[in-house]
């Protein structure tokens, strides 16, 4: 009888099945924590935005972005990207920082990891009440109040 150095197909088998098994157990683990990993940085850009919109009403009179006297106000994200005046007008790219100077609050407004990939998830509308969210937008900022959340279906009540 000669010996034969190998795996069987059973042997093969088995080992498959096993592998399949701890797949099937692993894998919806790891789409989990991606899942939560999303709330998390969605709930900390969010926390990061209401405290620079903060920080905009205290140093502009109370005045919200994208709200202010004089000519037009910049949007909100102008607002917040760029840097203004104590009256809410943007003021050109290259302003030296000095009195009478504010800004920028934030390098670029965060994405929203939830809404769909055709979405622009950096915009902001801008609503006179808290509208249901739409997902047309990535963020949505309530002008009167300064309410500021998700503009998606399912996160927009953090």
């Amino acid at each position: 009888m000669r010996n034969r150095s190998g795996f069987t197909l059973v042997e093969i088998l088995i080992v498959v099945v096993i592998l399949g098994i701890l797949a099937a157990i692993v894998v919806p683990q790891f789409t989990e924590a991606t899942g939560e990993a999303k709330e998390a940085r969605l709930l900390q850009d969010l926390q990061s935005v209401r405290s620079q919109i903060e920080l905009y009403k205290l140093q502009h009179a109370g005045e919200l972005p994208g709200q202010g006297s004089g000519a037009a106000p910049a949007s909100v994200v102008l607002c917040l990207t760029g840097m203004t005046d104590v009256e809410g007008q943007a003021l050109a790219a290259g302003t030296a920082p000095g009195v009478g100077v504010y800004g920028p609050y934030l390098q670029k407004v965060p994405a929203n990891p939830f809404v769909a990939a055709a979405v622009d998830g950096r915009s902001i509308e801008e609503g006179l009440t808290d509208a249901a969210a739409g997902g047309n937008n990535g963020w949505f900022i309530n002008t009167v109040s300064g309410a500021f959340f998700a503009d998606d279906d399912d996160h927009n009540t953090l």
